[in-house]
C-alpha cells in the first residue's frame, strides 16, 4: 500500500512562511518558546524548532526578538558538537522568570497551536463526508462477517453519506463488529493538530491513544532549513481516527476537559474524533440515561458544529465533522422520543442470522480453529439444541461453541474433534440454568 497516496487526495495545511502566516500573537510563541526551552533545557534552534513545529528560520526570527527583550542571550559555539556547529543559546535570568511566569498562567509548551479557525478550514478540506466508498471496499472492510446483501446495501449510503447511524438489534450479532468494519472501510488519511487556540487559551488536541500517526521522512537538522516542510509542521497526518466508548461514556467526557494543576485544556472526545469515526457501544448501559446522551449531540448532528465552553464561562463555535454511530441491544422507541430518533439519520436493524448463514458462519470459525467438522455433531446441534431456543440463531454462537470444544479438548488431551457429546457440553455453558438459587 502506498502511504504517500491519501495524502495526495487531501489538500494539506500550507506550511507558514512567514511567522505572520501562522496567525498568532507574537506573545504566546514567545511564551510558548520560552516555556519549550525552559522545561526541556533546548539550545540549539535546529531542536526547537522540532519541538515548536516551525521552521528553523521562524525559530531564528523568535530567539532574535526575544534576545532584543534581554529574554535569551547566545552562548556562542561552545557547546557545538562534530555533528552540529549551530550556535547556542540559553534564557537570561529575566528570560527564566518570564517562563515561569507563563508557566504560572498555562503549563502547556511545545508545538504551536492553530488558530481555531484556521483549523476549521482544514476539517472542511478533509471532511469526512467527503469520502465516498464502494460496496466492494466495505465488503472487504468487514473481514469475515457474513452479512446479507439487503444490510450492505443500507450500510453503504448510510457510510458514504458522512452522517448518523443508529444500529439496534438482539445482543451478539456483530454491531460491534460492524463499526469496527466501517471505520476500516473509511480507510484514508487526515491532518490532526498538535494544538488549536481560542482567546488565548491552547486546547490540546493529537492524542496518540486516540490518533494513529503516518510515518513520513522529515528533514533534519540543515535539511530542515534548505527543504523546509511539506506541510504545516503543527499539523500531524494521521489515519481517520476512531473513538468507541462503551458503558464507560458519561457527558462530561464531551466537553472541554480542564487540568487546574497544569492549568491546560484538553480536547473532548468528539473533537478527537473530528473526521473519522465515534462509536458509542451499548447505548443503554451507560449511567446517562440514553435519552440525555443523545440529546448532548442534537445540535451537532443537526448543524455540523458543536458548542464548547471554557472555564471562565465563554461558549464557543467548533466544527463537527464526525460519523457518530449509536449501537445498542435496546429498542429505539424504549430509550428515545421522536424528536431524538428523527435527528438520528439512519436507523439499521441488525438481526441475527439465517439457518444458512449461521451455518457458513459455523464452518468458516471451524476451519480457522482448525477444529474438523462433523455431520452427526451438527445434525444434532440443529435438530436437538436451536430448537430449545425457538430457532433463534446469534452470530457470537458458533465463536462461542467451537472456543468450548477447543477448550474441553485442552484439559482432556484430545485432538481437536466435534461430537455430539461435545456440542451439549458446550451449549450447556452458552445459558445459564433457569433455576432458583436457596440462599
Amino acid at each position: 500500500m502506498n502511504e504517500q497516496a491519501p495524502e495526495s487526495r487531501i489538500l494539506p495545511p500550507p506550511p507558514p512562511a512567514t511567522l505572520a502566516d501562522t496567525a498568532l500573537p507574537e506573545t504566546l510563541m514567545r511564551d510558548i518558546l520560552l516555556k519549550t526551552m525552559f522545561r526541556m533545557s533546548l539550545s540549539h534552534v535546529s531542536d526547537i524548532a522540532r519541538i515548536v513545529c516551525l521552521s528553523f528560520a521562524q525559530v531564528q526570527q523568535l530567539i532574535d526578538k526575544a534576545r532584543g527583550e534581554r529574554l535569551i542571550e547566545a552562548m556562542g559555539t561552545l557547546n557545538a558538537t562534530a555533528e552540529s556547529a549551530e550556535m547556542g543559546y540559553q534564557l537570561t535570568d529575566a528570560g527564566r522568570q518570564r517562563a515561569q511566569q507563563a508557566l504560572a498562567i498555562s503549563e502547556y509548551y511545545g508545538a504551536m497551536p492553530v488558530p481555531l479557525e484556521a483549523y476549521g478550514e482544514q476539517v472542511r478540506r478533509q471532511s469526512i463526508r467527503k469520502v465516498k466508498i464502494t460496496r466492494d471496499q466495505l465488503t472487504a472492510a468487514m473481514g469475515d462477517l457474513i452479512l446479507p446483501e439487503t444490510l450492505l446495501a443500507d450500510l453503504g449510503p448510510a457510510v458514504t453519506s458522512g452522517r448518523s447511524i443508529l444500529m439496534y438489534g438482539p445482543p451478539g450479532n456483530g454491531k460491534s463488529s460492524i463499526s469496527n468494519g466501517i471505520r476500516d472501510a473509511l480507510g484514508d488519511h487526515v491532518f490532526v493538530p498538535m494544538a488549536v487556540v481560542h482567546s488565548g487559551q491552547v486546547i490540546a488536541v493529537y492524542d496518540p491513544i486516540v490518533h494513529r500517526k503516518i510515518d513520513t521522512p522529515k528533514p533534519q537538522g540543515s535539511q530542515l532549513r534548505i527543504q523546509g516542510a511539506r506541510h504545516d509542521p503543527r499539523y500531524v497526518l494521521c489515519e481517520r481516527p476512531t473513538v468507541i466508548t462503551g458503558g464507560e461514556l458519561r457527558l462530561d467526557m464531551l466537553e472541554l476537559k480542564y487540568n487546574p494543576v497544569a492549568r491546560t485544556y484538553q480536547a473532548p472526545l468528539q473533537f478527537k474524533a473530528m473526521g473519522g469515526v465515534f462509536i458509542v457501544d451499548d447505548l443503554g448501559r451507560q449511567e446517562e440515561p440514553p435519552q440525555a446522551l443523545v440529546n448532548r449531540w442534537i445540535v451537532p448532528l443537526e448543524m455540523n458544529y458543536d458548542i464548547l465552553t471554557l472555564t471562565s464561562g465563554e461558549k464557543f463555535i467548533v466544527p463537527f465533522d464526525t460519523l457518530v454511530i449509536f449501537s445498542t441491544n435496546f429498542h429505539p422507541n424504549t430509550i428515545f422520543d421522536q424528536a431524538a430518533l428523527r435527528r438520528i439519520f439512519f436507523k439499521i436493524k441488525i438481526d441475527g442470522p439465517t439457518q444458512a448463514d449461521f451455518l457458513k458462519i459455523f464452518a468458516l470459525v471451524a476451519r480457522k480453529r482448525r477444529v474438523p467438522l462433523n455431520e452427526d455433531a451438527l445434525i444434532h446441534l440443529l435438530q436437538n439444541k436451536y430448537p430449545t431456543i425457538d430457532n433463534v440463531y446469534s452470530n457470537y454462537q458458533p465463536v462461542f461453541l467451537i472456543d468450548q470444544i477447543i477448550a474441553i479438548c485442552d484439559y482432556e488431551g484430545k485432538p481437536y474433534h466435534m461430537s455430539p457429546e461435545l456440542i451439549d457440553r458446550a451449549w450447556s455453558n452458552m445459558f445459564v440454568k433457569d433455576s432458583d438459587i436457596v440462599r
